[in-house]
């Protein structure tokens, strides 16, 4: 039983407000044509998706996607458009051929959703493993991280690194000297 009556309502509330975030947060970022705006909807997507790995018992993940993607993606990206060469949009109406290809990106995206609902329905789901392998802490995860998987611990901290080095070679030239 649970410690208090209700908490599976409560649960699926909170659940359904960090669907809703990750979802707006996904929609901002791929619908506005401010990079500003859009790096904040990854962001708030990002933190929809830590909700996500907490609510699949999984708080180290949930910490990790807040600290790498939110703390170190986002600002590098705000880093780069800071470096940037400022530059605004044309203002003007949309043609009908970039209407014409939002509406078919639109309706390409709404059958790929069909399809993965269909097929998620359709499949035989696996039950939940009675007992766990391990309890997911973080000392369990580290000695994880420092022994087994040490050497795609190291590749993912060098693809980091070449990544932010990378953003601020491109976005570097485009300042001009004054």
């Amino acid at each position: 039983m649970n410690a208090f009556p209700g908490a599976e309502h409560f649960a699926a509330v909170i659940f359904v407000v960090v669907m809703a975030t990750a979802l707006g947060g996904a929609l901002i970022a791929v619908s506005t044509t401010r990079i500003i705006r859009s790096v904040c909807g990854l962001a708030l997507c990002c933190m929809g998706l830590a909700g996500l790995y907490y609510f699949l018992n999984s708080p180290f993940l949930a910490l990790m996607e807040i600290l790498i993607y939110v703390g170190a993606v986002c600002v590098t990206i705000v880093f780069a458009v800071m470096l940037a060469e400022p530059d605004e949009p044309p203002v003007g109406r949309k043609s009908w051929g970039a209407r014409l290809w939002g509406a078919g990106a639109l309706l390409a995206s709404l059958l790929v959703f069909a399809a993965l609902t269909r097929l998620g329905a359709d499949m035989p789901w696996a039950s939940a493993p009675v007992e766990r392998v391990t309890d997911g802490s973080v000392p369990v995860l580290g000695v994880a991280l420092l022994s087994t998987y040490s050497l795609a611990f190291e590749m993912i901290s060098l693809v980091l690194l070449v990544a932010i080095l990378g953003a601020l070679v491109i976005a570097r030239p485009g300042r001009s000297n004054p």
